[in-house]
C-alpha cells in the first residue's frame, strides 16, 4: 500500500500584513505630500502625516523581514508579498530619513541671508501658526554667526548698472523660479532715476565747457559713521513667498536693492515659515537664485 504524504507550505500572516500596511503607509505618504505641494495642507500637518506613514512603513518592513526569515527557515508562502512591501516602504521611509539626514547635517537655522550685519528688514513680518512644531526664538547675533561659519559663500551681489535694470532683472528671475512678489517698496526711486536720464535741450548751451560742470569729489569726513547701514530712502525692497519644488516647503524672501558708488547691491533673505529648521534649502536656494540673476544680468557684474 503507498501512502501519499503531501506536504502544506505554512502561511506567513506577517507578509502578507506586511504588505497591506506598507501599501497603506505609501499611499498616505502620497496624499499627504501632494496635498501638501499643490493643496491647503500646511506644514505641520503634512510633517505629522508623513512621520505617522513613515512610523507604519517602518512596522510593515519589519514584517517583511520576518516573512522573509520564515520563507528561508520553513519555506513559509509570503515571500512576494514581503518583497513588495519592502519596495512600497521606501517612499515613506527614503523621504523621512532624507530630511533627518538635512535637519541632522545642517545648522538649526530658519532665517538666513547675505547680508549678516545689516539683514534686509521685512515689509511684512511673517506669521503663520506652527501648531504641534516647536516655537521659534528670534533671530540673534549667535544665528547670524553660525549662519557665517555654515554658508562662508553666501554674500550679496554688486553690479554695475542702474536701479533700473537690476529691477527688471530680479523680477525676470523672481517669476523664472516660481517667486510670488507680495509687497514692493522704493519704487519711486526707480523713477527717479529714469528721471535723472532726461536732460532738457535748453540747458546744454553750444560751445560750453560741460567738464567745468561736473563736480569734484570731495574727501569722506572721518566723523563718518562705518557700521552697517540699515535700509535708506534710495534702498528697493521685495518681499514675496517660493515653494520649494519637490515637498513645497514655504519660504518667506525679501530682496534689497541698494544704489552704491554708480552699482546696484542686491542683498537677499529668506526664512522658513513653518519650524526652527530649513534643512538648509534657504541656503540653497539662494545661492541658486543669486546664480541665475548672474547669468540674467551678465556684463554687468562686478566685485
Amino acid at each position: 500500500m503507498t501512502i501519499t504524504i503531501r506536504y502544506e507550505r505554512p502561511f506567513s500572516h506577517a507578509a502578507h500584513w506586511s504588505r497591506r500596511m506598507a501599501l497603506i503607509a505609501c499611499l498616505l505618504f502620497l496624499a499627504a505630500g501632494l496635498s501638501h505641494r499643490f493643496g491647503p495642507l500646511t506644514t505641520p500637518h503634512f510633517l505629522a502625516l508623513a512621520l505617522f506613514s513613515a512610523g507604519l512603513a517602518a512596522v510593515a518592513a519589519l514584517l517583511a523581514v520576518i516573512g522573509l526569515v520564515q520563507l528561508w527557515q520553513v519555506g513559509a508562502r509570503g515571500g512576494k508579498a514581503a518583497f513588495t512591501a519592502l519596495l512600497l516602504s521606501l517612499l515613506p521611509l527614503g523621504a523621512t530619513g532624507i530630511f533627518t539626514l538635512a535637519y541632522q547635517q545642517r545648522p538649526p537655522l530658519y532665517d538666513v541671508t547675505t547680508d549678516v550685519a545689516a539683514p534686509p528688514r521685512w515689509l511684512q513680518e511673517p506669521a503663520a501658526d506652527q501648531d504641534w512644531l516647536p516655537p521659534r526664538h528670534a533671530v540673534t547675533a549667535r544665528d547670524r554667526a553660525v549662519q557665517a561659519a555654515a554658508y562662508p559663500g553666501l554674500a550679496g551681489r554688486r553690479y554695475d548698472g542702474a536701479l533700473d535694470r537690476v529691477y527688471q532683472g530680479v523680477r525676470k528671475v523672481a517669476a523664472a523660479y516660481g517667486v510670488t512678489i507680495a509687497r514692493e517698496e522704493g519704487l519711486d526711486n526707480i523713477l527717479t532715476d529714469l528721471e535723472d536720464l532726461v536732460v532738457p535741450s535748453g540747458e546744454v548751451r553750444p560751445g560750453a565747457d560741460l567738464l567745468a560742470e561736473v563736480p569734484i569729489p570731495e574727501a569722506r569726513p572721518l566723523e563718518m559713521p562705518l557700521g552697517p547701514r540699515v535700509e535708506g530712502p534710495n534702498d528697493v525692497l521685495l518681499q514675496g513667498e517660493w515653494r520649494s519644488p519637490v515637498a513645497g516647503f514655504r519660504f518667506d524672501l525679501v530682496i534689497r536693492l541698494r544704489e552704491e558708488a554708480e552699482t546696484t547691491l542686491v542683498d537677499m533673505r529668506a526664512a522658513s515659515r513653518y519650524g526652527p529648521h530649513d534643512l538648509g534649502l534657504g541656503d540653497a536656494f539662494v545661492e541658486d537664485y543669486l546664480k541665475a540673476l548672474d547669468a540674467e544680468l551678465l556684463g554687468i557684474a562686478g566685485g
